[in-house]
């Protein structure tokens, strides 16, 4: 009896020792279990594949491999992407690339298989087929598969710890800082990235970069095999054709070669701060950019590589490429266009050719003596020039004396350049792809007739002075002349309009000639006048508030004629502002200035042909806005913002549009938009990021609160025009269409309606149907509603905008309530006529457009 008490008792006390110990085994339990749960697995083994739901994660929780989707598409890839950010432009390897797996696919493994392989397998587990392997010739089948830090899917030796197989020497479209792109000459290696084939489809691509295989190296970005654009060579420090990238910070490059492996490799640095993630990016058209993500998490081009003079000899042989000018080819001195009528009509492949022969090649050709009274072929100089192709590295001339020296003495030597860090290159056949920059690059002497150097051939120098004086005198005389004739003429005119037009005039002129400036085009107004047909009726493209604008054919180019009417509410500083402008600056979201013509009361501005006119033709338009499906739509959303963040922080200038809306984005053949009309644009100076004006111009409803009631404009007032602008071509609705009895007081408050609802899809258009992706729609709309808040600071940059749409997972704050509506009655609002508007906010000075 006394046992049993006494076992009972123990019993009693062991119970009571458990339910006072409950809490904290499971607690104990919890953590354990939950500790198991959350930690990322970043390794993959023969007993533990990777199936379709699941990922690996590098330990320092920074990439992500597994099967993803991109936008718009109905495949599935396996790819290696920045956690928690699986947009097309975070993705930085595909391994199926070639074999996707359909979206309906509900079976998919990535395992090691039994002969140590990585492979891909998809269909059913009872019957699955290979879409991708590794295809390593092994000796062990003990491996395992690991995602490292930096973003490398190693297959490894689990035994010996050897890397069998690595995802760095199979990359696709992103070079990411610790890989390299390059090649071995022992090995055959080479290295390159290969862009995917659209933005929404990772099969390969048209284009790859890497680097080409000559001495000293340059980086190329290849078309299938011809070559797309070229970097220049490599200096020791940067790639010479790049100036600009390296003038602007430390290079992020470091090419390194060794001669006894064979080797010439690319190392990307990541030289701007150790904790901002980079890479460089190809991207479906064949652009390079240098990509960085910013602390919000936003990845952003740093570097953009590639305008129109990077094409490979766009200027054909012997020419020479200036993105400045316009045209933007133009013959070295002693060379012209081969064909003249091809030339002028913009088509500059046939290049340029010798307008005098060289005395080598008479000698070599006729048997000339040297003693027959002709001087020697000597070397002009062109600089600032990213070199011509096909170059010849010649160690035996040290000194820019001796490869002088080495060129001149040797007739089928027919340019050279010393180039510090490399020494003397030489060419000997015809010079191709020379690019000229407004500062940096190098000097290239290329050979001449010696009587090429002093004019025209033939003369002697006493003669040619003599001519030179008479015709300097000649000219002279009838240059006063001319300018007596006018200042007369001019007198009897209005002393506004002389003074103005003077002023225009030297402005142009100085854009022309400035040492400075870019070159534009001086068009005489009678050659306008053929190209329009005497600004015809049949030839007039529309009208706007600066004047009509007028079709024409100019050397053989379609162009647009902007005329700045008397009676426009734009004026003649706006005039001088767009032309000095649009002139320096070049991006394809942006239209391009070919020139102009101030003569007599005309002001023109002649513009490249946009063939779809502009973008209000089609949204505004209930026949024409069906044309718009849901791509080129965001397509064109994407686009205006790409050319913003060129403006705003990518260009030479910080520039803020202030009059960004629908008729001022033109669509291009492709419908490509690019943003035009920048008569009320400014520019920003140094570190300033907000300036004020008393003279409040623009369009009423685009223009944002603090700039309509206080004059203050900055970024974030473009911002507010591009939220306005994103509705608009979402919804198909004018912001300023809302009619006084309607509900709302205009689009942004009947936006904000819909979403605060919950009902914000009800914005699309109708026009689209159900022909678009509503998780695209519903993010553009989020953004349109982030831009227009009425507090500047609570809206996005235009950068931060650019990573929104390209994102495709979205992570953003609510919009708060816009409180701050303006619009015009659409019975009585006129653009070009009227001052004022009727508004929810009362505005003291406005100039309409």
């Amino acid at each position: 009896m006394l046992m049993m008490m006494t076992l009972s008792m123990q019993r009693e006390q062991f119970i009571i020792i458990l339910l006072k110990m409950a809490p904290l085994t499971l607690f104990l339990l919890f953590l354990s279990s939950s500790t198991y749960c959350c930690s990322a697995v970043s390794n993959l083994t023969s007993s533990k594949p990777l199936s379709l739901k699941q990922t690996l994660i590098s330990s320092n929780q920074v990439f992500e491999l597994g099967f993803f989707n991109p936008t718009n598409s109905s495949k599935q890839y396996l790819g290696i992407w920045y956690k928690g950010d699986s947009s097309p432009h975070s993705v930085v390897w595909v391994a199926n690339r070639e074999d996707p797996l359909s979206l309906t696919d509900t079976w998919a493994l990535l395992q090691i298989s039994s002969n140590g392989n990585l492979e891909l397998l998809n269909g059913t587990p009872q019957n699955s087929s290979v879409l991708w392997s590794t295809k390593v010739d092994l000796s062990s089948n003990s491996t395992l598969a690991i995602l490292l830090d930096n973003g490398n899917f190693v297959l490894r030796d689990s035994t010996s710890g050897a890397d069998l197989w690595q995802s760095f020497q199979h990359p696709c479209d992103t070079f990411l800082p610790s890989s390299v792109l390059g090649f071995n000459l022992k090995t055959g290696d080479n290295y390159k990235i290969n862009s995917w084939k659209a933005e929404n489809d990772p099969s390969p691509g048209d284009f790859t970069f890497g680097i080409a295989k000559k001495k000293p190296p340059e980086a190329v970005v290849w078309i299938g095999s011809a070559i797309y654009a070229r970097s220049g060579p490599w200096d020791k420090l940067k790639f010479t054709g790049v100036p600009d990238m390296a003038s602007s910070y430390k290079s992020p490059y470091n090419l390194v070669e060794d001669v006894e492996e064979g080797t010439t490799y690319l190392y990307f640095n990541n030289g701007f701060n150790n904790s901002v993630l980079s890479k460089v990016l190809l991207s479906p058209d064949g652009m390079v950019s240098i990509m960085l993500k910013d602390k919000a998490g936003y990845w952003y081009a740093n570097y953009q590589g590639q305008n129109e003079c990077d094409q490979y000899g766009i200027c054909g042989p012997f020419g020479v490429c200036k993105i400045t000018d316009s045209p933007m080819c133009k013959c070295l001195k002693g060379f012209e266009p081969k064909s003249v009528e091809e030339w002028n009509k913009g088509n500059w492949s046939g290049g340029c050719v010798r307008q005098t022969e060289l005395l080598c090649h008479k000698k070599s050709n006729n048997n000339v003596s040297e003693n027959n009274g002709q001087k020697k072929d000597e070397f002009a100089k062109i600089g600032q020039v990213c070199v011509p192709d096909f170059y010849e590295y010649m160690e035996a001339a040290p000194s820019v004396d001796a490869c002088h020296t080495l060129c001149l003495n040797n007739c089928s030597c027919i340019a050279y350049s010393f180039i510090s860090g490399i020494g003397c290159l030489v060419w000997s056949d015809t010079l191709v792809d020379i690019t000229e920059f407004e500062s940096s690059g190098d000097d290239l002497f290329f050979r001449l007739a010696h009587s090429e150097l002093l004019g025209e051939g033939g003369h002697s120098s006493k003669t040619k002075i003599i001519i030179g004086l008479v015709v300097a005198v000649s000219a002279g005389a009838a240059l006063l002349a001319v300018v007596t004739f006018c200042l007369h003429r001019r007198k009897a005119k209005r002393k506004a309009t002389t003074a103005t037009n003077n002023e225009l005039i030297w402005t142009s002129t100085n854009l022309k000639r400035g040492d400075d400036q870019p070159e534009l085009h001086f068009f005489e107004l009678d050659s306008v006048l053929i190209a329009t047909n005497k600004f015809g009726i049949t030839n007039k493209l529309g009208q706007g508030g600066f004047g009509p604008v007028y079709k024409g054919q100019l050397h053989g180019k379609e162009v647009a004629v902007k005329r700045l009417s008397s009676s426009s509410s734009q004026g003649d500083e706006e005039f001088r502002n767009e032309m000095i402008l649009i002139s320096k600056l070049q991006h394809r979201n942006l239209v391009k200035l070919i020139g102009c013509c101030i003569e007599n009361e005309e002001k023109l501005l002649i513009y490249e042909f946009m063939l779809n006119k502009s973008l209000d033709t089609f949204i505004f338009d209930d026949r024409r806005r069906v044309e718009l499906d849901w791509a080129v739509r965001f397509n064109i959303i994407d686009g205006i913002a790409r050319g913003l963040v060129y403006l705003h922080r990518d260009s030479s200038l910080r520039v803020i549009h202030r009059d960004l809306k629908a008729s001022n984005i033109l669509l291009d053949e492709k419908m490509t938009p690019k943003i035009s009309d920048f008569g009320l644009a400014r520019i920003f100076e140094g570190t300033l990021d907000l300036a004020n004006t008393h003279r409040v111009v623009g369009t009423i409803g685009y223009m944002s609160p603090e700039y309509a009631l206080r004059g203050i404009f900055s970024e974030k007032s473009d911002v507010f025009s591009y939220g306005v602008l994103l509705l608009e071509i979402i919804s198909g609705k004018k912001n300023t269409s809302f009619k006084d009895e309607d509900q709302y007081q205009g689009l942004i408050a009947y936006s904000w309606q819909l979403w605060s609802e919950g009902r914000g899809i009800e914005l699309v258009d109708e026009a689209l149907g159900e022909s678009y992706n509503e998780s695209e729609a519903l993010k553009c709309i989020h953004i349109g509603l982030l831009c227009v808040q009425d507090f500047a600071t609570d809206r996005p940059s235009m950068a931060q905008i650019a990573s929104m749409l390209s994102n495709q997972i979205f992570d953003q704050p609510q919009p708060k309530q816009p409180i701050f509506t303006f619009q015009a009655s659409s019975s009585s609002y006129d653009p070009s006529t009227q001052s004022g508007s009727r508004c929810s906010a009362t505005i003291s000075v406005v100039e309409p457009r």
